[in-house]
């Protein structure tokens, strides 16, 4: 059987943690610490479906060997016996590398190797794809075409102990998409931090929990703001969403951003459904009809530097309140089974993260903490250099 490997972004525990969740652990192999091989047939992977994956491939082969003299020499002479059976056409190419000891140049100079080998073969043009690092970025592969086979070839090198995987290269993440949707938005607002369309994703497919959840079914955002997780859903695969929020101006953006979401993009439903509620207290009339939460909380104050220790102490006082209250409004209005993924603040301070409190009382307040095979729990949180309070992924099933 075919397998599909992927390349995880910027925090690669987030997309093992979310390719876990769907496709179940079983079948998810980490390698290196860029990716993992899925045993699924790469045409059943839907890399637009993810946020925390890149790049996915199909996995052609492993090498039992990482020096890259060797693995240049393994390319020059096994890439022209394949381009010699797939018809006419400039063939353009790229290689990116994963872990694997080498640089820049000495990877420009095996692709340079492999069009020549290619050109003497079957006298087929050749356009290579420059790196600016050891490998090529999603908009290199993007703009070129290179996730396009047969004529586009971006071969991934993983470096998996003393073995390399070589896969190529069959989607990549679609970076203009999302901006595109992220940015023309008519209602977004700073003030209230922007979550990223990707991790929306990723917290969606958390709380989801696998790849049977059938159109129809209702995701709830008790902390909606301007809609990006229920915008997400939509489009992701056709979920009905329902969005509460303690802000009406945050409900009125909501409803216009859904809107303008109808209008422009071809959608498996129309069905939303917001209004204006405190998720400490609220009563969620369709909760029987809910299939899951999925939700970024209230993440308190936004700090451009560290807080004296007086000032954090009340607001991570503050924030513990409002979630203990959360969980125990929506344990009240849940069953046994139903499970939920929030993003939580977590403040990174001196070098490492404070916690909520909260965390620690999860089973008093009627939830078990999902823990992941291939991911530890204290790894999934959303941080960038120089941000205080980052977002903690928290996946929890009800008592």
């Amino acid at each position: 059987m075919n397998k599909t490997l992927v390349i995880f972004g910027r925090q690669p525990a987030l997309g093992l943690a979310e390719i876990e969740s769907l496709y179940g652990a079983d079948t998810v192999t980490p390698i290196g610490n860029h990716g993992a091989i899925i045993d699924i047939d790469p045409n059943q992977f839907d890399i637009n479906r993810v946020g925390g994956t890149v790049k996915a491939a199909k996995l052609l082969t492993q090498l039992e060997f990482t020096d890259w003299q060797k693995l240049s020499d393994y390319l020059v002479e096994h890439v022209p016996k394949h381009t010699c059976c797939i018809g006419p056409g400039k063939l353009l190419f790229g290689i990116s590398t994963y872990g694997l000891q080498t640089n820049q140049k000495a990877i420009e100079r095996t692709a340079l190797s492999v069009k020549k080998a290619v050109r003497q073969s079957d006298m087929r043009p050749v356009r290579v794809i420059p790196t600016k690092a050891t490998e090529l970025s999603s908009a290199q592969v993007l703009h070129n075409k290179l996730a396009q086979p047969p004529l586009g070839m971006e071969l991934l090198l993983v470096q998996h102990g003393d073995s390399v995987y070589l896969a190529q290269t069959v989607g990549v993440q679609d970076i203009e998409a999302y901006a595109a949707r992220d940015q023309a938005r008519p209602k977004r607002d700073a003030r209230v931090g922007m979550l990223p369309p990707k991790l929306a994703q990723i917290i969606l497919n958390l709380a989801i929990g696998d790849l049977d959840a059938h159109i129809g079914e209702v995701i709830l955002d008790p902390f909606c703001g301007t809609g990006v997780i229920l915008q997400e859903a939509q489009i992701m695969k056709g979920f009905d969403v329902y969005g509460t929020d303690i802000d009406p101006r945050m409900v009125e953006y909501s409803k216009a951003n859904l809107e303008w979401l109808h209008q422009t993009h071809q959608i498996g439903t129309n069905y939303f459904r917001l209004e204006v509620g405190d998720a400490t207290s609220y009563q969620w009339d369709i909760m029987n009809a809910v299939f899951c939460i999925a939700c970024e909380t209230y993440l308190g104050r936004p700090f451009a530097h560290t807080p004296d220790p007086e000032t954090l102490h009340l607001v991570m006082n503050d924030v513990n309140t409002i979630h203990k209250k959360f969980l125990q409004n929506v344990a009240k209005q849940t069953s046994k089974g139903f499970r939920m993924c929030i993003a939580v603040p977590a403040w990174f301070i001196n070098g490492s993260f404070k916690h909520l409190s909260t965390l620690d009382h999860l089973e008093e307040l009627g939830y078990n903490r999902l823990s992941f095979k291939h991911v530890d729990n204290k790894s999934l949180i959303y941080h960038r250099e120089g941000q205080i309070v980052g977002r903690e992924l928290v996946v929890l099933v009800r008592k």
